[in-house]
């Protein structure tokens, strides 16, 4: 028989009650509880090995936990076809982005999303599948390069047409795998301030960004959910939770950490 699921707030965007997720006999993600709410912009921070990316899978509905009870956009995992869920789901991602086909035309990487496809094969778009395209390519900056193949872009211009395609659908949740990871200083700077400007739209879905630094929180990001070897360290409005305790916690070290125009930044404490 299923397990009651009346304490599920469906309202909730995403609503985790005692997730854990254990491979191999190891434990990615104990006991985490957390729930997003619409409108909200959240940042998980953590470590390497902390269990954000698993985390992000589980939300993604790539990933079904092996302990606790998991509702995305209103819906149980275990008991809706996730294949229905997805589409409603952008996702940007490292294993996302090294699946995409070097040949394919970056406008064709934004308009396979609308099938959940990567690469274009013999599917059809209509007219207002490319314009929608053609609009999150603005977006993002990135329109004048709709004609070249993903090949021949830079790391930024590679996560920018990546996160085109996570916007293409008009989806009610937007997930960000690091998507700044990997970026010179320029590159990072100019992807945060677009992902601000993503942040600030209140047409915008609901969002949740994976990093592991302070430096790629962009300014306008309402919560934080801060992990370490998988537990929750701590969570909520960004501005109560992210201090040099929760973040020194975090990370295992003595940290400053220093708030300055919106944006935040860290280094050792000396």
């Amino acid at each position: 028989m299923p397990e009651p699921t009346t304490f599920a707030n469906v309202a909730d965007v995403l609503d985790l009650r005692g997730v854990a997720v254990v491979r191999d006999g190891s434990t990615l993600v104990a006991d985490v509880d957390w729930q997003v709410e619409a409108d909200q912009r959240w940042v998980i921070l953590g470590p390497n090995g902390a269990g954000k990316t698993t985390l992000l899978r589980v939300a993604s509905t790539r990933l079904f936990p092996t302990r606790g009870v998991v509702h995305v956009l209103g819906d149980r995992l275990g008991a809706v076809d996730v294949f229905e869920l997805r589409p409603r789901i952008g996702l940007s991602s490292v294993a996302l982005g090294e699946r995409i086909p070097a040949r394919e035309r970056v406008r064709d990487v934004v308009l396979t999303a609308s099938y959940g496809m990567v690469g274009r094969w013999r599917e059809r778009y209509d007219e207002n599948d490319e314009a929608r395209a053609d609009d999150v390519l603005k977006q993002v900056g990135c329109d004048h390069l709709r004609d070249r193949t993903y090949g021949t872009l830079s790391e930024g211009e590679r996560k920018r047409a990546q996160i085109a395609r996570a916007l293409m659908t008009d989806p009610e949740l937007l997930l960000l795998d690091e998507p700044a990871a990997g970026l010179d200083l320029g590159g990072r700077e100019d992807l945060v301030s677009r992902l601000a400007g993503i942040a600030a739209d209140p047409l915008a879905p609901t969002t949740v960004l994976v990093t592991h630094h302070v430096e790629e929180i962009p300014v306008g990001f309402t919560h934080a959910l801060l992990l370490r070897a998988g537990r929750v360290v701590a969570r909520g409005p960004i501005g109560q939770v992210l201090n040099e305790h929760t973040l020194s916690a975090t990370f295992g070290l003595p940290l400053v950490l220093d708030h300055r125009d919106g944006r935040y930044s860290a280094r050792a404490r000396h």
